[in-house]
């Protein structure tokens, strides 16, 4: 089996108890069938702690009202690795913050934005992306891949180096950049669905040509996108007890008031960005690597149901929508923003998104329907 990971991959440690928002609490932590059968052989005291902590039925450990797992304890500890050991851990609980998609022969490694810990490590990355390739012939491949296209997979991989290589110019603004993303990906869409899967190359080169040579910039409808993905996450299942107050704010100080009043706070607000001062470089860089991660995880993931455009919205709506965050609250506190409260408003953004197939495949098919 061949993998393919991000040079920062194996950076990452998990702070356990410390972690300022524990991977342990608010969301539903599924357990893999394995392990189910192993908790029902535990004896003694824990094992009963286990046979009455676990929904059976959906295989999933059940939380408390605050919405905390039934083995996270007082010191935000797991008791199952306390008592049993790592080896006990399920699945989910083992591997997150590291996520696998998986292709014919290519297991494509990250770290979820949701982990405030990975965050940080992404976010903080001053390099291009380099990605690290390996194979594991221990490692065998037991799914059926009959159907997998693999020229749609060779030319996602080329369209997502190009993306990439835009993303991380320095000569031209995030919003430029989002704005020429999604012009790419309505190409490769339109090729797609016309079945023109050998033009695809073509169209990403030629793509290429015309950002390389672009003298003015593109322009990005912040406020129209802004708008749509706001109604967009107000239809999504809840995770955070605190995300209601995210978006409300975000609503609030930049789109009620109209486009007018949101373009003046925006140019203030992306005005500190490209400024000569010592938090202009930080912030260009957390939206970059956003565009790149979002990219690097979902994109070539199109080679399952066709949706380039929403897997290129996606990155570029959910890159957006945090910076949004980031100036709804930069204005509330008086036009300041700290790098913690940047981190922040992204892994509770992915919170959201990543901790649930329903809300992700609900933006996807929303996505896949604007222009």
């Amino acid at each position: 089996m061949n993998y393919r990971k991000p040079k920062y991959y194996d950076s990452f440690v998990c702070v356990g108890g410390s972690c300022e928002a524990t991977c342990c609490a608010g969301w539903q932590i599924m357990i893999d069938e394995r392990k189910m059968e192993e908790y029902l052989q535990v004896p003694g005291s824990f094992g009963a702690r286990l046979f009455r902590s676990i929904d059976w039925g959906e295989g999933a450990f059940l939380q408390s009202r605050q919405g905390r797992c039934s083995f996270l304890n007082e010191k935000n500890l797991c008791d199952i690795y306390r008592e049993l050991g790592p080896d006990m851990l399920c699945d989910t609980c083992r591997e997150y913050p590291r996520h696998t998609e998986e292709f014919e022969e290519l297991r494509e490694l990250s770290l979820s934005l949701s982990c405030p810990v990975a965050a940080r490590i992404m976010l903080e990355q001053r390099e291009p992306l380099e990605l690290v390739e390996f194979s594991d012939d221990r490692e065998e491949c037991w799914e059926d891949y009959e159907d997998f296209d693999e020229l749609l997979f060779s030319q996602l991989l080329e369209a997502r180096e190009k993306l990439f290589g835009l993303v991380q110019q320095e000569n031209r603004s995030l919003e430029g950049r989002m704005a020429l993303c999604l012009r790419l990906g309505r190409r490769l869409q339109s090729c797609l669905d016309e079945e023109r899967l050998f033009h695809m190359e073509r169209c990403a080169e030629e793509w290429e040509k015309e950002c390389a040579s672009a003298d003015g910039e593109v322009i990005l409808e912040g406020y129209r996108l802004g708008c749509r993905m706001a109604a967009a996450l107000e239809r999504l299942e809840v995770l955070g007890q605190d995300w209601p107050r995210e978006l409300k704010r975000t609503e609030r100080l930049l789109f009620q008031k109209g486009e007018e009043s949101y373009r003046k706070i925006w140019e203030r607000f992306s005005g500190s960005w490209g400024a000569a001062s010592p938090q202009a470089e930080r912030w260009n860089r957390y939206g970059r690597q956003l565009l790149v991660f979002f990219l690097y995880t979902y994109f070539c993931g199109a080679v399952y149901d066709g949706w380039i455009y929403s897997k290129v919205m996606l990155a570029v709506a959910s890159t957006l929508w945090i910076c949004q965050m980031a100036c709804a609250l930069w204005q509330e506190q008086g036009e300041s923003l700290t790098q913690e409260d940047f981190l922040r408003l992204a892994y509770r953004y992915a919170r959201e998104i990543e901790h649930s197939d329903e809300n992700l495949n609900t933006l996807e098919e929303l996505f896949m329907q604007w222009e």
